[in-house]
């Protein structure tokens, strides 16, 4: 499986809300001691453990397809073992939810993927909230998180990389029944 992890590269970006799914594939390095490959050519960092593939696109988030295309390509994997970490203004600060396909709601990462690779592929989406105002979204999403968020942001990546983790060896619809979060304050 080729997993791959929304964010926007550089330390500015680090800690936003954008740079969710960065978080979720930076845990599952750190997890499984996963081996950098060289990716020059990809536009991505890329990683490997077992036969998965972890991927941080490095062509800021308005452009992610591109660079998931020339992995996917190059890697023949195919769209129905691609995983897409990815921020969810949609969802409540923490909720957890996962689907394959659909459309992009708005998510400029998630039109760009579709554009490159076609919709088919399973999304882990993370909730982060949304500001009070439509006009505030493109500043809220590459704002940091709050302190409170910050408190209780490692168990949300953590039980992310869990979904993650069981989509290897368990179907979708098994991992969505065990690893939904709908309430988060109750979860976390």
């Amino acid at each position: 499986m080729l997993f791959a992890g929304l964010g926007n590269p550089g330390p500015q970006y680090a800690l936003t809300r954008h740079n969710v799914g960065f978080m979720v594939i930076d845990e599952l390095i750190l997890r499984h001691h996963a081996n950098k490959l060289s990716s020059s050519s990809f536009q991505a960092e890329l990683y490997k453990f077992d036969e998965h593939f972890l991927c941080k696109p490095l062509t800021y988030m308005n452009l992610s397809g591109e660079a998931l295309a020339k992995v996917k390509i190059f890697y023949k994997i195919a769209l129905d073992n691609i995983v897409v970490i990815h921020d969810d203004l949609d969802l409540p600060f923490g909720a957890l939810r996962f689907k394959r396909g659909g459309g992009h709601g708005g998510h400029n990462g998630l039109k760009s993927i579709d554009a490159h690779i076609g919709k088919e592929y399973i999304r882990i989406r993370i909730g982060i909230g949304k500001p009070e105002y439509k006009t505030e979204v493109a500043s809220y999403v590459l704002s940091p998180f709050n302190e409170q968020e910050r408190q209780i942001l490692p168990k949300i990546i953590a039980h992310a990389a869990d979904a993650a983790e069981a989509l290897t060896n368990k179907s979708l619809e098994e991992v969505a029944s065990l690893y939904s979060v709908k309430n988060p304050s109750t979860k976390f």
